[in-house]
């Protein structure tokens, strides 16, 4: 049996053979025809030093390719291909250039059926930044909107269909560290947060692994929130056993309806078909991904959805439901008697039979003091107590 040292030098010497060993793959040389034509040297030149990692040296030819010869046919390929090289030399500062490259390429040449491979490429350099869910989603987002741009720019495109699915993992993401937001709230007992931020994760991303999950801690934070939130209680209950039939808090969200003499509602036979292929086709966790899973950057996106139709808008905050709307106020002024009237005065016998109050004003609490201090007796002093013991005692015969 090997010992654990064993199997992780092992372990890493494989992670080193597969980042360097198989780092450089072929370039995929669009045009195959041998010609001797100048242009066509420069640019087999050029795939050549891509392939062989000198990228600098494959950029500045294919710079020189574009200035000489301004009306060659490999134009639009000599710029695709340094936006290639960018893309594989990495790193933040050439993943940036190639992510301007390849909107210049979309820019010059939008008809092409390159441009929905550079769109495609932009939406996979912010997919290699993503994080884990607790982590920072700026590139989660940017990915998003690239992702969505090429479905909405290219849609007969034969890259749609594996964007559609990369959509599916971002929003898993996204959605993900959004649903950990609202239970932590919800763990806090903060009802109002834990519901805002739920039903946002609710409503924007359907497809989300942990919905169902999501909506149980809606209904309980709306049931803690008062009478007022019932409505949105039922609602709740209601999605989990219509939407998601076979999950595990269906039977607990049938008994809270029962409770709330609430209406059960049947499920619904495509959501059930729908979670019965995603249940079948879910990934399984590896034997080693649990240990690795500490030391990767990138999120794990096994439990993204499989079919269904990404969200094709991105989240936004939502006016929290415990804050009263334009409609509500308006039904509390209605049902408030806040009328305001103004008459004038036609009786004055008050102000000609009663006495003014401004002719006798109050003394002041000064002059009350000093009556009170003349009436009063000053306390003795101690050569007046002596004096008054002489006095009181009787003469000596």
């Amino acid at each position: 049996m090997f010992s654990l040292r064993t199997w992780i030098v092992l372990a890493l010497a494989l992670g080193l053979l597969t980042t360097g060993c198989f780092r450089r793959k072929k370039y995929e040389n669009p045009i195959t025809k041998d010609t001797q034509q100048p242009d066509k040297v420069l640019f087999d030149k050029a795939i050549k030093d891509i392939e062989k990692g000198r990228y600098e040296v494959a950029r500045l030819v294919l710079q020189n390719l574009i200035n000489t010869y301004d009306t060659s046919e490999y134009l639009a390929k000599a710029k695709l291909a340094i936006a290639d090289a960018w893309m594989r030399e990495g790193g933040s500062h050439g993943l940036a250039q190639a992510e301007a490259e390849y909107k210049d390429f979309i820019l010059f040449y939008p008809t092409l059926e390159e441009a929905a491979e550079s769109q495609e490429k932009v939406c996979s350099i912010h997919y290699r930044q993503m994080e884990k869910p607790d982590r920072d989603q700026n590139h989660a987002l940017r990915a998003e909107d690239e992702c969505r741009q090429l479905l909405l720019q290219f849609p007969n495109s034969k890259f749609a269909p594996r964007v559609q699915q990369t959509l599916r993992q971002i929003q898993e993401v996204i959605a993900d560290g959004n649903f950990r937001v609202g239970e932590f709230y919800h763990k806090k007992d903060s009802w109002p947060s834990a519901a805002n931020r739920l039903s946002d994760v609710v409503n924007t991303y359907p497809l989300f692994s942990r919905s169902d999950e999501a909506l149980w801690m809606m209904g309980e934070s709306y049931g803690n929130m008062g009478p007022r939130f019932r409505d949105q209680t039922i609602a709740s209950y209601s999605k989990i056993v219509k939407d998601y039939p076979l999950s595990a808090w269906v039977d607990q969200a049938r008994k809270k309806l029962a409770s709330l003499e609430a209406p059960i509602p049947e499920p619904d036979p495509v959501a059930e078909a729908r979670m019965k292929y995603e249940i079948e086709n879910r990934e399984k966790a590896g034997m080693m991904s649990h240990f690795w899973g500490v030391f990767r950057k990138s999120p794990d996106t096994r439990d993204a959805a499989k079919s269904g139709t990404p969200a094709t808008a991105s989240l936004r905050p939502s006016v929290p439901a415990s804050v009263p709307t334009p409609e509500d106020i308006a039904r509390a002024e209605a049902a408030r008697n806040t009328d305001v009237t103004v008459a004038p005065v036609t009786d004055s016998s008050a102000l000609d039979t009663q006495p003014d109050a401004r002719q006798t004003p109050p003394k002041p609490a000064a002059a009350q003091g000093t009556s009170e201090s003349k009436s009063l007796p000053a306390p003795a002093t101690p050569e007046a107590k002596k004096t008054n013991q002489r006095q009181k005692k009787p003469a000596k015969k």
